[in-house]
């Protein structure tokens, strides 16, 4: 390798990494743009597919490797798996997300020629194709998507409402690829091609800024109080038999000291089966919910019976609604592979579970559709965990809610900025859908986000309390509730198709 592919390679990683500071907590909003600008300007000078690639690769290393490590407090500190093996999970997990941007730049620079425009546009399409494709392949992992740097006050985030996180990653990818023409079109002397490219770029930036003044829904009904509830209770005592009526007590304190007529607990705040949970606690909640007209939310794990032709019984990580009206429940779909879901079990479940002490870590899907619950006169779209990083999976019951509904457990990331990201993330959800989200965690971040992505109120993190807000619900439909993900992805492959079909073309 030659000495200026060594610093070519260090710039793209550092790029990557640098492009973690426009993210939450640090919200450089502008930041992954430049970066971004960087890394096609990379791809447009590729000499090879192969460079491009490497390029992509070390990008890649760099945002994940800065962004994502996070995983390893998971893995070792608390799931139990030695240190050097938890290293090399969290390596290979690094190589195989970089594999995404590497992919990318292979494709624009395999399809069209070298320092064209292009090969800029095919760039952007394929980065934010790449970036759809890593949230679906292999049950997905978006985490990092470069459209969430944008929420909650970033230029572009009006691009969310239209198309998702994806559209706003696109509306990112292309103001980089026209900046990069700028500065190539200057260098050549044409001002004239520099400047058109440069009304593109700001051309893209008033309509997002422009479309972020919309309001696509409507408020729908009076305002409700709501009470979300943070425990606090550390990782290390949460699953431990001897801490349980400890456990139990501090959040009938904490519900019993609340206001609101919908009251959240967290994922899995009573962390055993419902038959498991003594009467009297459950009777309390009941008749705190049930004297305000109410009910309450509250993360616990529930049992059925094998399926047909099994004998092995099903086990679920489940939000069950206790109050005023009828038990209804949520049972988590999208469950985290080598956490809650072992993928092809018969090969690796002995190593998994020799290797990982995580509790219940083979559980049983809950049904991709599961209706919104009726609680404290609202319907609400509920979702555990990291399933709200899975927006388009989100949609089908959003539609039907006024209010969304994130319980969590980040307790599993210590304090690392693990829990800063998803709190953004769940802040998109908001934006896309034109809703309301209140989260309840364990430990933080606890928030109610409007439905433009901004913060209505927080806990701090790491403290036990109860935040009280009042929040009313939403009607009607964003563009993306609509069609979900199929814009972004015809645009997206169009701007892959489109010059590589104009590019054929003109060489006959």
């Amino acid at each position: 390798m030659t000495l200026a592919r060594a610093l070519s390679l260090s710039l793209a990683a550092a790029a990557g990494a640098a492009t973690v500071f426009g993210f939450a907590p640090f919200g450089l909003s502008a930041l992954p743009l430049a970066t971004l600008t960087v890394l096609l300007w990379q791809w447009h000078d590729a000499a090879s597919p192969r460079e491009a690639a490497g390029t992509g690769f070390a990008f890649g290393l760099g945002l994940f490797g800065a962004g994502a490590s996070w995983l390893y407090i998971a893995i070792q500190a608390f799931g139990g798996m030695p240190a050097p093996l938890a290293a090399l999970a969290i390596a290979f997990l690094v190589a195989y997300l970089a594999l995404w941007p590497a992919a990318a730049g292979w494709l624009a620079a395999r399809s069209t020629r070298q320092r064209s425009f292009a090969r800029l546009l095919v760039a952007a399409g394929a980065f934010t194709l790449a970036e759809w494709l890593r949230g679906f392949v292999f049950t997905g992992f978006p985490w990092l998507s470069v459209g969430y740097s944008q929420v909650p006050e970033g230029l572009l985030r009006g691009y969310a409402p239209i198309g998702g996180v994806f559209m706003v990653s696109l509306s990112m990818s292309l103001c980089a690829a026209l900046l990069v023409h700028v500065a190539g079109a200057l260098a050549r002397g044409a001002r004239g091609e520099a400047a058109l490219a440069a009304c593109g770029t700001a051309a893209l930036v008033a309509t997002g800024t422009l479309l972020a003044q919309v309001e696509w829904t409507r408020t729908a009904g009076a305002p409700v109080a709501v009470s979300l509830v943070q425990g606090n209770i550390v990782q290390e005592e949460k699953f431990d038999p001897d801490f349980r009526n400890a456990t139990y007590d501090r959040y009938l304190r904490l519900v019993d000291s609340s206001r609101g007529r919908l009251i959240v607990l967290p994922e899995s705040a009573f962390p055993v089966f419902s038959d498991q949970v003594p009467d009297d606690v459950l009777l309390a909640l009941i008749r705190t919910a049930m004297a305000r007209d109410g009910d309450v939310l509250l993360g616990l794990f529930t049992e059925l019976p094998p399926p047909p032709g099994s004998t092995m019984p099903r086990y679920f990580n489940t939000v069950v609604a206790l109050g005023a009206g009828d038990p209804q429940f949520y049972r988590k779909h999208h469950l985290v592979p080598f956490g809650e879901t072992i993928p092809l079990e018969p090969l690796f479940g002995w190593i998994i579970r020799s290797a990982l002490s995580i509790p219940l870590a083979d559980q049983a899907r809950g049904p991709a559709y599961q209706p919104p619950l009726a609680v404290a006169g609202q319907k609400v779209a509920v979702d555990i965990c990291y399933e709200d990083a899975f927006g388009g999976e989100l949609i089908p019951a959003a539609r039907g809610a006024g209010m969304l509904v994130n319980v969590t457990n980040d307790a599993w990331y210590g304090h690392s900025i693990a829990a800063w990201q998803h709190d953004q993330i769940a802040a998109m959800r908001a934006l896309e859908f034109g809703r309301p989200m209140l989260r309840a965690t364990n430990t933080g971040i606890t928030s109610a986000i409007g439905p433009d992505g901004r913060t209505l109120g927080a806990l701090p993190w790491f403290t036990t309390g109860v935040l009280e807000v009042n929040v009313t619900a939403r009607e009607g439909e964003t563009p993306y509730l609509r069609v979900g993900d199929a814009l972004v992805l015809a645009a997206s492959i169009a701007l892959i198709a489109a010059p590589i079909v104009v590019v054929r073309l003109g060489r006959r």
